[in-house]
């Protein structure tokens, strides 16, 4: 026997799709200045090519640097940065320096002019490939130009390990799955 099903608000149908891992894209404007957005909207949508996307709002100031510059990183965030990460979501980079406000550190990127955010345990570098605007927020998608990690934090078959992820649960909610060292599920085991 089915269950009873109850109206979800079309304005909160996105939080059926939470929990979301929270990262934070880093990017730099034609002048040289770096800027931070935290997102929770993000998402690999090819193995090969490799790539991966980014939804933007359009009044972001981040949305007018990636239509400009097109290229960002992504960042992976763990709990130990949550304050910085809740400070970069919260404030605009249009006037302020968030690296320098929020403490983190802009290092080189490999292969982008953006920066990545050094205190992060990941890294992935994009080159902007498609844009789609859905409404009131741009897909940014991009061409994975390089990934990389902190050593430790993966294992073998690229399996999450030794860092605990930011997920977002609701407004204002965030937890953290603790990485259990070679319990990662696997139909083949």
């Amino acid at each position: 026997m089915g269950s009873v099903k109850v109206d979800v608000p079309t304005h909160c149908v996105h939080r059926l799709l939470y929990p979301r891992s929270l990262v934070l894209v880093s990017c730099v404007d034609g002048e040289g200045k770096a800027n931070i957005i935290t997102l929770a909207w993000s998402m690999p949508t090819s193995f090969n090519p490799p790539k991966a996307a980014v939804s933007v709002g359009l009044g972001r100031y981040t949305h007018r640097i990636l239509e400009e510059t097109r290229e960002f990183v992504v960042n992976i965030p763990t709990m130990r940065l949550l304050r910085q990460v809740l400070f970069c979501g919260s404030v605009s980079g249009r006037r302020r320096d968030k690296f320098k406000e929020a403490g983190l550190t802009p290092q080189p990127a490999r292969r982008v002019r953006a920066p990545i955010v050094g205190e992060c345990v990941a890294h992935l570098e994009c080159k902007l490939s498609q844009a789609l605007t859905t409404g009131d927020h741009t897909i940014f998608v991009g061409d994975v130009l390089e990934a990389y990690a902190d050593q430790g934090v993966f294992r073998e078959k690229y399996l999450l390990e030794n860092a605990e992820i930011i997920l977002q649960v609701g407004e204002g909610d965030f937890q953290s799955l603790k990485p259990q060292p070679g319990r990662a599920w696997s139909p083949k085991t």
